[in-house]
């Protein structure tokens, strides 16, 4: 493989990998939204396996409403339907929600696996706040700060139509179903246990029909909390699945849990600031 083709190979993983990335965030925020800005709502009734669709999406709900933090580890994969392999990154997931209807997450990535090869140096940080993006790439030494959100710009990530991606959590039952039609699967041998899955598929005319074929979310009966969630996009080419383990649900998150590294002088720092 020539110079030039080894860095394109290599641009292109990057630009998926931030791809991805990317859609991780708004997903996890819109999942989480702006919980701080809504009263508590009361406790629904603990789900079992054998707990109805209405009374998952309602409990969905709650958990996004009474939600202020979280951590959990985290897995992001990425696979197509052509069978050309699997690549997933590993590491830790921080949320918490902050005053006026805003948020702020970081996700520490240590491990990448592609196909059968382990990378572990591979440090990423990521963190969104303030309506920018960082991006720490430690194995190539580059820095990149990108503006995702105009200064004063105000999204509520959490309603179903407004934020980029869709998820039932912080969403009344209702509104759910206006944008999707919604069952219950039953679990596969594979899925994860202790859970109910639940799969959401686009209504025609909607602008999530223009972007995925179906949404899988498997919600974890102990916490109420989807710990894996499955996209397979509207040409039904390509699944993103993110899986979040030992997930710890408002027990206080501290600043330094949000604070990156300085990074070098030496390394390659850019600043990608949004068009007017």
């Amino acid at each position: 493989m020539n110079r030039r083709l080894r860095s394109s190979c290599k641009e292109s993983l990057r630009a998926t990998t931030m791809n991805s990335l990317i859609s991780f965030f708004f997903f996890v925020l819109l999942l989480l939204g702006c919980s701080c800005a809504v009263a508590q709502s009361p406790a629904p009734a603990p789900l079992s396996a054998s707990s109805p669709l209405d009374q998952i999406l309602d409990a969905l709900d709650a958990r996004g409403r009474n939600l202020n933090d979280f951590f959990a580890d985290v897995s992001l994969s990425q696979s197509d339907t052509l069978g050309s392999g699997v690549s997933t990154l590993s590491g830790k997931v921080f949320y918490q929600s902050k005053p006026d209807a805003d948020a702020r997450m970081r996700v520490a990535f240590d491990t990448r696996k592609v196909g059968a090869k382990i990378d572990k140096d591979s440090r990423l940080e990521y963190l969104l706040d303030k309506g920018w993006l960082v991006e720490q790439d430690y194995k190539h030494k580059v820095q990149v700060d990108r503006q995702v959100l105009k200064p004063g710009q105000k999204i509520n990530l959490l309603k179903l139509g407004e934020g980029p991606f869709p998820l039932p959590i912080g969403q009344s039952r209702a509104d759910v179903l206006k944008m999707f039609d919604v069952k219950k699967i039953e679990l596969a041998k594979d899925d994860p246990a202790d859970t109910v899955h639940v799969q959401l598929n686009p209504k025609p005319g909607t602008q999530f029909e223009r972007k995925f074929k179906s949404i899988d979310v498997w919600v974890d009966l102990k916490t109420n909390f989807p710990c894996r969630i499955e996209t397979l996009d509207r040409n039904q080419t390509e699944v993103r699945t993110t899986d979040l383990s030992n997930i710890q649900v408002n027990h206080g998150l501290e600043a330094r849990q949000f604070a990156l590294d300085k990074t070098p002088d030496t390394w390659t720092h850019r600043t990608e600031e949004m068009s007017e």
